[in-house]
């Protein structure tokens, strides 16, 4: 089982030699030409190569702005722009492991006992129903992704998962405290479309497009370094909840940890309406105009606040 892992690996392996570096990359180290090159390759037919290559050359210039700037101090004590972006790339990251998902993936086999499923053929069955259902949800999120855009797609996710981690506490909760062999069949099966559904709607919102706002709402000077913050936070995150998972079933009950994630995925929800921006359609420089604009009104709205304050101060 864990040889099988050399395969990936050595596929991956290959393909470095044939992935290009970043245009933006190339840019920042004045290699023009491969950067041009790049663009060639991987733009659209009627997209004008050399306006992108404009673009990303003004966004590399004020950069170097900052070159001079100790970035970790800038992302440790950030303005109230950079604050939003750090809120909003390693945010969705937190809320994307803190909702459960890994506890439902690497736990199902207990979640479907303590549902009632007894046969260990029936449990391995839908464990691998399960890990299917996030395989071809997350193709469905790569075809839709930029028709529909991402926080809709972050909407329907949030929204599904709160449902089904509601349904699932409440399938586990009927297998605890009532019996029949017809309720408990019920219940066995709420308690496996719940977790499928709940797998479903994670794959197509949350699991995929997570890693792309991450990716996306960073200016060029922070990217690398705010979205390595922003994945520690999603693997801490994660480890937290895997490790915490089979102390607090037993603590509050499997079926009162279900409730909890369903909490937090609709806290989810409120996170993406209020600290997720949309960057459908848009490029990387595009979007990073679009923040740089927003956190320059965040700074001068900070800078009038405590010009203010410091009238009042002085007036009293």
């Amino acid at each position: 089982m864990l040889g099988i892992g050399i395969l990936p690996a050595v596929f991956n392996g290959i393909t470095f030699y044939i992935i290009p570096e970043s245009p933006r990359w190339l840019v920042m180290q004045n290699r023009l030409e491969e950067a041009r090159s790049v663009l060639v390759k991987v733009s659209d037919r009627g997209e004008d190569v050399e306006q992108r290559l404009k673009e990303i050359k003004e966004a590399a210039c004020v950069n170097t702005d900052y070159k001079r700037k100790a970035l970790y101090q800038e992302i440790l004590c950030p303005s109230p722009g950079v604050r939003r972006m750090l809120a909003a790339g390693c945010g969705i990251m937190v809320f994307q492991q803190i909702t459960g998902i890994d506890a439902t993936v690497y736990y199902s086999p207990t979640i479907f006992k303590n549902a009632g499923i007894k046969s260990e053929k029936k449990i391995l069955a839908t464990t691998v129903a399960v890990g299917f259902t996030k395989t071809i949800f997350t193709v469905v999120a790569m075809f839709c992704i930029d028709k529909v855009g991402r926080k809709v797609l972050l909407y329907v996710s949030t929204i599904g998962m709160t449902a089904c981690l509601a349904v699932l506490g409440i399938a586990l909760a009927l297998q605890k405290h009532l019996s029949g062999s017809v309720i408990q069949d019920f219940g066995i099966g709420l308690a496996i479309f719940a977790v499928c559904a709940n797998v479903a709607f994670y794959a197509v919102g949350m699991g995929p497009i997570c890693w792309v706002v991450s990716s996306e709402v960073f200016p060029l000077r922070l990217r690398a370094k705010a979205s390595a913050l922003s994945q520690v936070g999603a693997r801490v995150s994660s480890g937290l909840i895997s490790m915490s998972f089979l102390s607090l079933s037993r603590a509050i009950s499997v079926s009162g940890v279900f409730f909890v994630f369903s909490i937090i995925s609709a806290i989810a929800v409120v996170f993406v309406k209020l600290c997720v921006p949309e960057t459908k359609g848009k490029t990387l420089e595009e979007i990073e105009t679009m923040l740089i604009s927003e956190e320059q009104k965040l700074d001068l709205a900070d800078t009038e606040s405590v010009k203010t304050e410091h009238e009042l101060e002085t007036d009293s």
